[in-house]
């Protein structure tokens, strides 16, 4: 059985493992690396359907350390690129919330981090890739060679062809640490406008958010960071945290709305009222759950959804509050709230990032709620001209994505030139972009 990481849906199929990666993506409709997308973006589009498994082809190709071109097989992770190559000045230039994403899966997504204001995507460091087409020739791609392809597959969900290799360029730092500083607001106007302004300083910023507590007021957390000089570092020795797995699955009661409120106030009470500053292992900046492998089984066996939208600027407070008075009314669980600032929209065709803030609301899945909350505040996206993150997504309609994003065509349009049987596909495309199961 087959699931992405909120556990819904499952899906019967298996993977194709092996280190021969082109070999195996034969006659595969997709390629999945570790499954941590949240939805159904990496499950087959019929039940059974071949899918080829990245994982185990994870070798680095070639890497100069003069300029941080690293070129590695699409199953190799940023986990394993961090952690070889931090000790020699070298960082991967956008991350994710989790190192656990395959370099294939980075730009499948094109994934953002807390520095889509000042690095903008995960694709914009690419400077090419290979992958399998779905006429099952093996293209070369890059902004200087069949561009409208990279274009597509930069953000394209797997959807243009299998991933094979990919070359990127890290980002070069001082030191391995951060200077972190926190600070406690106490309402949602404060806590935008306090990232806002330190986006112009800080090149990670992020905000966490208490959905469930004090009326809903938005009270919460802002988050900002750089890379600490090797004079703020002081020569101090970084040790990787030990990794523990979440036991069990929790009964679905377990994780209540009562015990997250409660939950909530304690993170809050945690980091006080004043300004935090100091010395922070990246690990716990910007991978605070990666050490407790499998938290997901948290939300028990039901599972999850992480909705995460981009609403533009112009929406303002009123929008971004009338999006958790909607999910409070169809009766909702905010449980985890995250929040960022988008800087510009990047290249690829289907990449989710465009200027704006974006929210990333954890909510636990229930019969019948689930599916009304986010017709209900996709409703207010696509009014407001925003969009859903597909790497997130599993509850979107086809209307309301179309009504969001009007690539889709032209994004099809390129799929069918390089597949024009309609090969490649996976249980998101045939939900949402019309393929055929």
């Amino acid at each position: 059985m087959l699931s992405g990481w909120g556990r819904w849906p499952v899906m019967p199929g298996h993977e194709r493992l092996s280190e021969d990666l082109a070999a195996v993506t034969c006659g595969a409709t997709l390629t999945r690396g570790l499954g941590r997308s949240y939805g159904d973006a990496s499950l087959p589009a019929a039940p059974g359907a071949p899918v080829a498994g990245s994982r185990l082809a994870d070798r680095v190709i070639g890497f100069d350390q003069e300029t941080g071109v690293l070129h590695a097989e699409a199953g190799l992770t940023l986990r394993d690129i961090n952690r070889t190559l931090l000790g020699r000045g070298w960082f991967v230039p956008v991350t994710p919330g989790t190192a656990f994403v395959t370099l294939g899966g980075a730009v499948a997504s094109d994934v953002h981090g807390k520095n889509h204001h000042s690095a903008g995507t995960f694709g914009s460091h690419v400077r090419g890739l290979r992958l399998r087409a779905g006429t099952g020739a093996i293209v070369e791609a890059s902004p200087g060679i069949e561009p409208e392809l990279f274009d597509a597959t930069v953000g394209g969900m797997g959807l243009t062809g299998h991933i094979l290799d990919v070359e990127v360029v890290l980002r070069r730092v001082p030191s391995m640490w951060i200077v972190g500083e926190t600070e406690y607001v106490p309402d949602l106007e404060s806590l935008l406008s306090t990232m806002l302004d330190a986006d112009r300083i800080w090149p990670y910023t992020l905000a966490w958010m208490d959905g469930l507590g004090a009326g809903g007021r938005g009270r919460g957390v802002v988050y900002r960071g750089r890379w600490a000089d090797a004079d703020e570092a002081r020569g101090r020795e970084l040790a990787w945290p030990r990794e523990i797995a979440f036991p069990a699955a929790l009964p679905y009661w377990a994780l209540s709305r009562f015990g997250m409120r409660w939950f909530n106030e304690g993170v809050l009470l945690s980091y006080g009222r004043r300004v935090k500053r100091g010395l922070i292992h990246p690990q716990r900046f910007f991978y605070p759950l990666d050490s407790l492998l499998e938290w997901n089984k948290a939300y028990g066996r039901r599972g999850f959804t992480q909705y995460q939208c981009v609403l533009p600027h112009k929406a303002g407070l009123a929008v971004y509050r009338k999006v958790f008075r909607t999910i409070d009314a169809q009766g909702g669980a905010p449980y985890v709230v995250v929040i960022k600032d988008f800087g510009a929209e990047g290249r690829g065709r289907l990449s989710f990032p465009c200027p704006g803030v974006t929210f990333s609301i954890d909510m636990p899945i229930a019969d019948g709620t689930t599916q009304r909350v986010v017709d209900a505040v996709n409703d207010i996206v696509a009014a407001e001209g925003g969009r859903v993150y597909l790497s997130k997504d599993a509850f979107t309609r086809a209307e309301h994505y179309r009504a969001m994003d009007p690539r889709i065509d032209g994004f099809n349009a390129i799929r069918r030139r390089w597949d024009p049987e309609g090969r490649i596909r996976s249980a998101l495309s045939v939900r949402l972009l019309g393929d055929v199961a």
